[in-house]
């Protein structure tokens, strides 16, 4: 337990989409919403550790239809989530569409459909949780287990972003200055969906 700790905290404060969506989430739009995308991405992930303890993730590291139609999916779902942050003419709050993104329902989706439709996050399962399982140690258990360690790594995380987010949100009162933060967020997040669409299977 205490090594795969020590992995996935490696994996948890490496700047990723994760980090990039938590920020980017709680500085505009607040930190109800934050802690929807949070419990989203956590939510995907004890899927991910369920899945995989189950043998259902094993098809996707051995399929290749089935890696690259997941692949797909979510490349475009992430180039059509970055390039409505790059074309919104609006902030959080300032029109229908934006003000839906204040609701915690709204960022745990987005969370959530941002971890499930990522199949490194089911081939890095694959490949970790094995190892780190006892022999004889029923795998449903031992899966919830350890991805229930890397949920509470991922939640301390998110609460340290949100918290700092917070913090710095009085400097980032201009509007100018937020649509700067959304703008520069979905070119980060078009990018990790451009960098998953070319990525080749493992």
């Amino acid at each position: 337990m205490l090594s795969f700790a020590a992995v996935v905290a490696l994996l948890t404060v490496t700047p990723g989409l994760d980090t990039a969506l938590v920020l980017r989430t709680s500085l505009l739009a607040g930190r109800r919403p934050a802690w929807g995308v949070t419990l989203g991405i956590q939510l995907g992930t004890l899927s991910w550790g369920l899945l995989t303890a189950a043998g259902l993730s094993a098809l996707l590291a051995a399929s290749q239809l089935a890696y690259e139609v997941l692949r797909w999916a979510g490349a475009a779902y992430l180039v059509w989530m970055g390039l409505r942050m790059l074309l919104t003419r609006s902030v959080p709050g300032d029109s229908e569409d934006a003000r839906e993104e204040l609701r915690f329902g709204a960022g745990l989706r987005r969370g959530l459909l941002t971890n499930l439709l990522n199949p490194k996050v089911g081939v890095f399962y694959v490949a970790m949780l094995p190892q780190f399982m006892p022999e004889g140690a029923p795998h449903a258990l031992m899966g919830l287990l350890l991805a229930g360690v890397h949920v509470t790594e991922g939640l301390l995380w998110s609460a340290l972003l949100i918290l700092f987010a917070s913090w710095m949100s009085g400097f980032l009162r201009s509007p100018g200055v937020r649509r700067f933060l959304d703008r520069l967020t979905g070119l980060v997040i078009v990018g990790f969906g451009v960098r998953l669409a070319t990525s080749h299977t493992p």
